[in-house]
């Protein structure tokens, strides 16, 4: 029964209001349908889907992913905001208001690689955007789900000089990433193992992006992690490419016209850039000095980490 409450002579009584009844012979009360459920991505290229194309746009493991959320009757609202080429600014300055706004169930925030790829890298700036995306998203009533990524540098296979700074900064990235996630209880994906870097199955042309193989093992992989905590209802996306993959002339092609032109579009802060790290990175090796680039990022990174109110284990650069 319900209960009203009715002030009387300066006290509140309370009185009993029976329960609606059902006629007899009236069909029963259908239930009511599951609220819906709100699925909002942030990010990059990664999380915009590039590598799975699909009827001439990119898919992507957040919508692989999301297929797969709604349980039985539930309808699924889902909004990608992740655009190619974003950065930790453009995260926290136009897609995190937007995303908030949304009120998301579930929140996805993976950035931070075009960070390491230009001369304004700075870690603890990108320290307190994270953490102010990851606080508001987590006060709207998100669950987050983050994940450390692989460095470029490996990944594209570039020579120690340019590949050890580009590591450094990556891996301090997935040091505070690794942090935020547990201050804010994410759902955490580690995308930086060598089982999952060595697999160049998984991985498209650009050896940058997953392949429409690798965006559904993501998938895969946040579906479980997600259920495990009760928060995935549907079927878990399926490891298999629906698309076979391209030929190796497929591939060549697509490095000489829409992979050089994404070169192009950086070249004026990513060349410079990867030129002066690697000076850098020569001059030291040649004076036996190599040691204090890796004690200078580890400093930035214990600075930033110290900036946001963060205690975690600062990672060693040099190894």
């Amino acid at each position: 029964m319900g209960t009203v409450l009715q002030p009387q002579s300066g006290h509140t009584r309370v009185h009993a209001i029976p329960a609606a009844r059902r006629e007899p012979g009236a069909p029963p009360t259908p239930p009511a349908p599951p609220a819906p459920l709100r699925f909002a991505v942030l990010g990059d290229s990664l999380s915009e889907g590039v590598g799975d194309r699909v009827d001439g746009t990119w898919r992507g493991w957040a919508a692989l992913l999301a297929a797969g959320l709604a349980g039985p009757g539930q309808h699924l609202e889902f909004r990608n905001l992740a655009i190619s080429g974003a950065q930790s600014r453009e995260v926290a300055e136009q897609q995190a208001p937007e995303a908030v706004g949304f009120r998301p169930h579930l929140a996805s925030v993976v950035v931070g690689v075009n960070d390491t790829l230009r001369h304004t890298f700075d870690i603890e700036q990108l320290a307190r955007r994270l953490d102010r995306v990851c606080a508001d998203l987590g006060a709207s009533g998100a669950v987050l789900l983050t994940a450390c990524l692989p460095d470029p540098g490996r990944m594209l296979g570039l020579p120690p000089p340019l590949a050890r700074p580009l590591a450094r900064r990556q891996k301090a990235v997935n040091t505070l990433v690794h942090a935020l996630s547990a201050r804010y209880d994410a759902v955490h994906l580690h995308l930086a193992d060598r089982a999952w870097t060595d697999d160049r199955a998984l991985w498209s042309a650009d050896r940058l992006h997953p392949g429409e193989r690798g965006h559904r093992a993501i998938a895969a992989r946040f579906h479980a992690l997600l259920a495990a905590r009760g928060l995935a209802h549907g079927t878990a996306p399926s490891p298999d490419p629906e698309q076979p993959p391209p030929t190796r002339t497929e591939a060549l092609v697509w490095l000489a016209t829409a992979g050089t032109g994404w070169v192009l579009r950086r070249c004026h802060d990513l060349l410079p850039q990867l030129l002066h790290l690697a000076g850098s990175e020569l001059r030291h090796w040649a004076g036996g000095t190599d040691a204090r680039l890796d004690r200078r990022a580890e400093y930035a990174l214990a600075a930033a980490l110290a900036a946001v109110s963060l205690d975690a284990p600062v990672a060693t650069m040099g190894k």
